[in-house]
């Protein structure tokens, strides 16, 4: 049997598009982004519609609903004490989530799957910024390794479909992300949305301080999720290599700074303490981003700026979500 390899075609505007994880931080974002542009036959399911950790489950919905194209953005995530203290949730139901989805992608003929990787896949110590080339150079951050490995295998995967069957599925991975639909829970958020949390509660209840994880001495690059959302609509429709390719900012912020810079946003007038008996994780993380340059990309979003949109979308939520 020969295989022919799909055409490099484009999303139209009338094309079946599947937004696996539409409520999450990321599924949101290119819900809107998609949606803003005038595409209007999307599908996406609740965790209630549809489990994405059952096989089955996921088999007949592409069986019935035969998605065009697909953005996996479905995933379990969280911070440096949620991937710590629960590493056989995130590699287990990581793993099953993309298993499924990609091998039925596959199946059902979907023309182009686009999936949502993580900067985390990295080395922890690898030369900055880190260039794709370094995947699997050397040993993973500990803290969050089970996620990176479930992270990894799905990026295999997507090239081993596309090695032996011609599949279209391309691997994006983002730096770290923030923004509206975020996870502001303290025990199980990244660190903008933990900080815009804490910042805020201190200032309205009138504490004289706030601590923060570790010496406040590691450097993240951190990408407004709307410029993600922007970033993976235009690789969908213009990227078609083999290879894995970054999405950031292409600057990197210390967490120290960070701070500063949210409690001014707040407002909070107070001390900021370090609690050096956390972890700081990797000490720097700035992606290189040449490759997504060179395709026609650039981020288009200041962290400033960026910044006080969460924080506005987080005070128009507080009293629905938090009190």
């Amino acid at each position: 049997m020969i295989i022919k390899k799909t055409k490099a075609i484009k999303m139209n505007k009338k094309s079946k598009i599947y937004i696996a994880g539409h409520r999450g931080l990321v599924g949101s974002a290119i819900k809107r982004r998609l949606e803003k542009e005038g595409y209007s036959n999307l599908i996406f399911m609740t965790r209630r519609e549809l489990d994405l950790l059952d096989s089955a489950e996921v088999r007949s919905f592409f069986k019935r609903e035969k998605p065009e194209y697909v953005f996996l953005a479905a995933a379990k995530v969280g911070g440096i004490l949620a991937n710590n203290t629960y590493p056989a949730d995130f590699i287990h139901q990581n793993l099953l989530i993309q298993n499924n989805i990609i091998h039925d992608a596959y199946l059902y003929k979907v023309k182009k799957l686009l999936f949502l990787g993580s900067s985390c896949i990295y080395p922890k110590d690898c030369p900055q910024p880190i260039k794709e080339e370094y995947l699997l150079n050397g040993y993973l951050e500990e803290t969050n390794k089970a996620y990176a490995v479930a992270k990894i295998a799905g990026i295999e995967m997507c090239q081993s479909y596309n090695k032996q069957y011609l599949t279209n599925f391309i691997s994006v991975m983002p730096t770290n992300l923030y923004g509206p639909n975020d996870n502001f829970d303290l025990e199980s958020s990244h660190v903008v949305p933990a900080l815009i949390r804490k910042f805020h509660e201190a200032k309205i209840n009138n504490k004289k301080e706030v601590v923060i994880w570790g010496t406040g001495k590691p450097r993240r690059d951190f990408l407004h999720v709307d410029d993600l959302a922007d970033a993976c609509v235009f690789l969908m429709n213009n990227y078609y290599e083999k290879d894995i390719i970054n999405i950031g900012s292409g600057e990197d912020i210390s967490i120290n700074e960070l701070s500063l810079l949210i409690g001014k946003i707040t407002g909070f007038e107070g001390e900021i303490i370090n609690d050096l008996t956390k972890p700081d994780g990797t000490l720097q993380k700035l992606l290189n981003i040449d490759k997504l340059n060179q395709a026609g990309w650039f981020s288009k979003i200041s962290l400033n700026s960026g910044l006080k949109k969460t924080y506005k979308w987080f005070l128009d939520s507080y009293d629905n979500i938090y009190k």
